[in-house]
């Protein structure tokens, strides 16, 4: 067996898959459905939604297969983002890259696969790939349908994406941060790890609105997003709810875990209050709330809990803008 290659763009392939936020998330009709059509037009028992992370492939959404992923070693899909065009291997046995891979020898025992790489900002991410148990020929597809096919599963990658993102600021929007911290919150009870949610409100926001105008306050606002979110670590998802709030899921939490990130919080904040030259500084109110991985309240009030906490703070302590902001 040979193991893939690792692709010259990696970095930047990692970080647009990345960007989707969607390794992890539950299955979607809109990728079942177009595995489905694809299994049924090509006759093939096996077709997936494949995206290949670091160390793995992982399903977004699978036909005729059990598993929700596999070792990116081992996977086909890893070599077939090395390609430009549809990636097939007629009979894997008689293929030296393939022919003693455990998905040939054991279950589910490739002999046919072709994978079409999927490109999300031009990156290959993954693959629309038909798998079968029998060996087969590359004539008798169609490989123009195959094409159609993952590109329209390149369109609800993208369409996925900019239902969740906040146009503004770039982070999660309200309908994808609930979608994102919910599956997290699973994923954490399952491992059996405590997270947090942490709620953001910038103060004096309407001050800068109405004394430096709109611009001015979407600046704030995107400049806002960009320090929280170069603050916290590669697993934590920050949301935009709406106007000034903005609210953060901190994976593995613990006290001292939020303390330290809403130090490093306030010092980048401080930070770019003495470099921006903008005429107000920017500060917030936050209220932080730890999540047990037994806490079995609904998402709803957890997020309830955290936004009363921030309010608490808010009455507690008023501030304005001013030419260097008050500290948070």
């Amino acid at each position: 067996m040979i193991a893939p290659a690792i692709p010259e763009d990696e970095g930047a392939r990692l970080s647009a898959l990345r960007d989707l936020r969607i390794l992890d998330t539950p299955a979607e009709d809109r990728f079942d459905l177009l595995t489905r059509l694809a299994s049924r037009v090509f006759k093939v028992p096996i077709a997936l939604v494949s995206l290949v992370d670091e160390n793995r492939q992982w399903f977004k959404s699978c036909v005729g297969l059990d598993v929700p992923e596999t070792s990116r070693e081992v996977s086909f899909c890893g070599h077939a983002i090395l390609q430009d065009g549809v990636f097939v291997i007629e009979d894997a046995l008689l293929d030296d890259r393939f022919r003693d891979n455990p998905l040939v020898v054991g279950s589910p025992g490739i002999r046919f696969y072709a994978g079409r790489p999927l490109r999300v900002e031009g990156r290959k991410i993954g693959t629309l790939c038909l798998i079968d148990t029998e060996p087969r020929k590359r004539s008798d597809l169609d490989l123009s349908v195959l094409d159609d096919l993952a590109r329209l599963t390149e369109r609800e990658l993208c369409a996925l994406s900019q239902s969740q993102v906040d146009e503004l600021t770039g982070v999660a929007n309200r309908r994808g941060f609930i979608r994102l911290a919910t599956q997290g919150i699973s994923m954490s009870r399952r491992k059996k790890a405590n997270s947090a949610l942490v709620y953001f409100d910038l103060n004096g926001f309407k001050l800068i609105n109405d004394t430096f105008g709109h611009k001015e306050g979407d600046r704030a606002l995107k400049d806002f997003a960009r320090i929280v979110y170069s603050s916290v670590r590669e697993g934590d998802i920050l949301g935009r709810l709406g106007g000034d709030e903005f609210i953060l899921w901190i994976n593995e939490a613990s006290g001292a875990l939020i303390e330290g990130l809403l130090r490093r919080i306030t010092e980048n904040v401080e930070a770019h209050n003495a470099r921006s030259g903008a005429g107000y500084g920017l500060s917030f109110s936050h209220g932080a709330e730890i999540i047990a991985f037994d806490d079995p309240s609904a998402f709803s009030d957890l997020v309830e809990q955290v936004d009363r906490k921030m309010y608490d703070k808010k009455r507690q302590k008023p501030a304005s803008p001013g030419p260097h902001g008050p500290r948070a």
